[in-house]
């Protein structure tokens, strides 16, 4: 996980201001929300602690979103655990298309979206008032990397066994010699996380993981 970053403006054009992107890196976090009032500026440990205890406690189902061979982007819902660093573990089985997608094209979106947190408001829409509150969002951008059957298999029995002990315990278990023939591992090795609805108003923010160290 990156440290927590003091605030200080980097100099952004206001054209990008004015786009709403909030820009975090190792040693500058810019607040560049799109709100048309000033926005509180959070603490970047606190944010990133907020974002993943929902990952982990609520979110649930994500979509994961690859690349087809014609250029479209083709998304599904799935389980897909990120750990502290926002890198995304995942094992599915080898029969999806998915797996000719990142041979081919390794790029990959996860999207997480949820219910608005409590303390969510939104003031000031830009274009539409759809008279809702901001819901919470994770975007998580990478590349794909397969995982070998090792490694497949180590993530495999660590997530089974937190489900399990959570008293989640419908999907079958599974032998090595099973996972090995049934199953693949791929990480999905994150270069741009970006949130919404952790901070004040509809203010969003990124930063590159790949900074971290």
């Amino acid at each position: 996980m990156l440290p927590g970053c003091a605030g200080r403006p980097t100099g952004r054009p206001l054209a990008r201001q004015r786009l709403g992107y909030i820009v975090a890196t190792m040693n500058t976090f810019t607040t560049l929300a799109n709100q048309r009032n000033a926005v509180s500026q959070p603490d970047f440990s606190a944010l990133q602690g907020k974002v993943l205890e929902w990952l982990h406690a609520e979110a649930g189902f994500a979509q994961v979103c690859t690349i087809n061979k014609d250029g479209y982007p083709v998304s599904r819902t799935m389980a897909a655990p990120v750990d502290a660093g926002f890198t995304v573990w995942m094992v599915q089985r080898k029969v999806h298309k998915r797996m000719l997608h990142w041979q081919r094209n390794p790029r990959t979106e996860v999207v997480w979206m949820g219910t608005p947190a409590a303390e969510s408001r939104n003031d000031s829409p830009h274009v539409y008032d759809l008279n809702l509150l901001i819901p919470r969002g994770v975007f998580i951008r990478g590349d794909a990397e397969f995982l070998d059957d090792a490694t497949t298999r180590e993530v495999f029995r660590k997530q089974t066994a937190l489900h399990r002990s959570r008293g989640w315990t419908k999907a079958p278990e599974r032998t090595d010699e099973n996972i090995a023939a049934e199953l693949v591992g791929v990480k999905i090795n994150p270069v741009l996380v970006r949130v919404e609805g952790f901070g004040d108003g509809a203010a969003s923010f990124s930063w590159d993981p790949r900074q971290a160290t």
